[in-house]
């Protein structure tokens, strides 16, 4: 049988750009963490980037390296890149117990294996926001600076009005076969998506053999409430290197208010981009638009350094 991840497999509709950015060459590396298997996926920076930087990106909750696969590639004239498995998720090992200053010892560990330099960039997504958040408070002397893709960090009144319930994580469910699995992905929070070919590709990074056909990768215990109770809030407060927020327009989680409660926070020079038409998943709603407004946000802040 054939890898069902392999691009390969995958239909023929897609368009180049992606077919383009899933099949750039790219090398898959383990190292050890806190007594735990760490994956991330490494994207050399093209030859003729003699001073390339580095670029950690960091997937959401039950998500993986591989659904910034079709993003990082953009990025290799003029970086090193790298994209994590947080543990519990991914091709990554399982921990006891998980927190954020495990992961941000995770992503320090990438950072330094995969030979990203000083002053690396860190863009998290949603449960990975979160994550950067607290890598950024603890070792952001480290880092060039850190972005924030749709990660909501509400005031006390807009969470009182409208609260965000967390997610039901399981890792119970048993599909007879891969299409069955396949057939089951579905966005958390629930949203439509009409790029059907990004969908396809990360789901197909998304399942895993076990007894009796294949289920999904992450550890449901991973993603437990427990993950939002720590204080967030003052972790971004807390961040020690230039921040900046990107988030939909038409996000389920960062409203327009949470954006500027989240300004408020980070200080009157972190930049706040909104990308106009996309949803909480933003990369997979406008990758290209994310690609443009994440390359404007790093150029601009490497031409600021002195």
């Amino acid at each position: 049988m054939s890898d069902p991840a392999d691009p390969a497999a995958l239909p023929g509709h897609m368009p180049e750009w992606f077919r383009w950015a899933v099949t750039a060459p790219r090398q898959s590396r383990t190292i050890e963490v806190e007594g735990c298997s760490i994956h991330y996926l490494l994207w050399p920076a093209r030859e003729e980037c003699l001073d390339a930087r580095g670029l950690l990106f960091v997937h959401g909750g039950g998500a993986h390296a591989h659904w910034w696969a079709f993003i990082a590639p953009y990025f290799t004239r003029g970086f090193r890149v790298a994209a994590i498995d947080l543990s519990g998720m991914g091709d990554s090992g399982r921990r006891e117990s998980y927190g954020a200053a495990l992961r941000a010892k995770e992503m320090r560990g990438v950072i330094a294996d995969a030979g990203l330099g000083a002053n690396p960039f860190v863009v998290g997504h949603s449960f990975g926001g979160f994550m950067t958040m607290k890598f950024a408070a603890e070792f952001g002397d480290e880092l060039g600076g850190a972005v924030i893709v749709d990660s909501p960090i509400r005031s006390p009144e807009e969470e009182a009005l409208l609260p965000l319930t967390p997610p039901r994580w399981a890792n119970k469910k048993i599909y007879e076969s891969f299409e069955a699995g396949l057939a089951r992905f579905r966005l958390m929070p629930p949203q439509s998506c009409d790029n059907d070919f990004i969908l396809d590709y990360i789901a197909r990074h998304s399942l895993t053999p076990a007894e009796g056909g294949w289920t999904w990768k992450f550890d449901g215990s991973a993603l437990g409430a427990r993950r939002f109770g720590e204080p967030f809030r003052e972790y971004l407060q807390a961040v020690r290197c230039r921040a900046a927020l990107i988030f939909g327009e038409k996000s389920a989680l960062v409203s327009r208010a949470t954006a500027s409660y989240m300004s408020s926070l980070m200080g009157p020079l972190a930049p706040i981009v909104e990308v106009p038409e996309a949803q909480h998943h933003v990369m997979l709603d406008q990758p290209l638009a994310f690609v443009a407004a994440l390359r404007m946000l790093l150029e601009s802040w490497i031409r600021a350094e002195p």
